[in-house]
């Protein structure tokens, strides 16, 4: 174990990223599992990320101001069609996310095929560059983050209805998808959601905030002491926290169901 990983300078930053990831990810997933719509965090973070492989593809500069607008028009256009889907086609939504994020990644293999190094930008934005995020990309994603908590709060998304609900999704998962990757923005969206579906309220919100951050916190100090890759360490633990967090939870839970039931019955 290199204990001299554990520096607050390279696992610092990584973990604010995280903490920024999840105080967007953890509302929104609550409405994905609510609307049933699991896999459309999958779809527009690689519709995103097609974004991004475009305009690369284009040869502009690496991480500058046209990359950032070529990946939030792609996913505003995938939460545009994802829209007009779910208004025409309601029953059959959850598989035209499915064929949706398939060819987006199919697109995004085609586009890569003539560059020598495709399979590291495929790698990159799969698993991301959490331990390499610098205090601009910090700044601009905790401006989105706020707004996008901002308007989620005054209202502002449900006013917009349908596209309210899948734009603000976009700009969440453009924002996170070139930090963490996609297997991240998909765990930090359903897993700690997923972990405490039975709760409601606020309760609910700080539980899966909890469970979210233990899971990053825990999986950067593991990456780092055992020289792992940090986005699938992440992804492992969180998971692991979130099914221990739900277990420990259920039997208060289940009793306070079964004394709602006594009360009923005796009425």
């Amino acid at each position: 174990m290199n204990w001299s990983a554990l520096e607050w300078g390279i696992v610092g930053p990584a973990l604010i990223a995280g903490l920024l990831v999840l105080s967007t990810h953890v509302p929104l997933g609550t409405q994905v599992l609510d609307r049933g719509i699991v896999f459309i965090d999958l779809a527009i973070a690689q519709i995103a990320g097609l974004g991004v492989i475009a305009a690369d593809a284009l040869g502009t500069p690496e991480g500058g101001l046209a990359v950032q607008v070529s990946a939030v028009c792609a996913a505003l256009l995938g939460a545009l069609l994802l829209t007009w889907t779910e208004r025409r086609l309601p029953q059959q939504q959850e598989a035209l996310i499915g064929v949706m994020f398939i060819l987006a990644a199919c697109a995004g293999i085609l586009l890569l095929a003539g560059n020598p190094h495709g399979g590291e930008h495929l790698k990159d934005l799969l698993v991301g560059q959490i331990l390499w995020v610098s205090t601009t990309q910090l700044l601009w994603l905790a401006l989105v983050s706020a707004l996008l908590l901002a308007a989620l709060r005054l209202g502002w998304v449900r006013r917009l209805g349908r596209f309210g609900f899948y734009g603000a999704f976009a700009l969440a998962v453009t924002a996170s998808v070139q930090l963490v990757g996609v297997y991240l923005v998909f765990s930090s969206l359903i897993i700690p959601a997923l972990a405490t579906r039975a709760h409601r309220g606020p309760r609910r919100y700080l539980i899966a905030y909890g469970l979210g951050a233990l899971g990053y916190a825990l999986g950067l100090a593991l990456s780092a002491l055992f020289d792992l890759p940090s986005g699938a360490v992440i992804v492992w633990t969180m998971a692991a926290c979130a099914a221990l967090g739900a277990m420990a939870m259920r039997p208060a839970t289940a009793k306070r169901g079964a004394l709602g039931a006594q009360k009923h019955d005796a009425r």
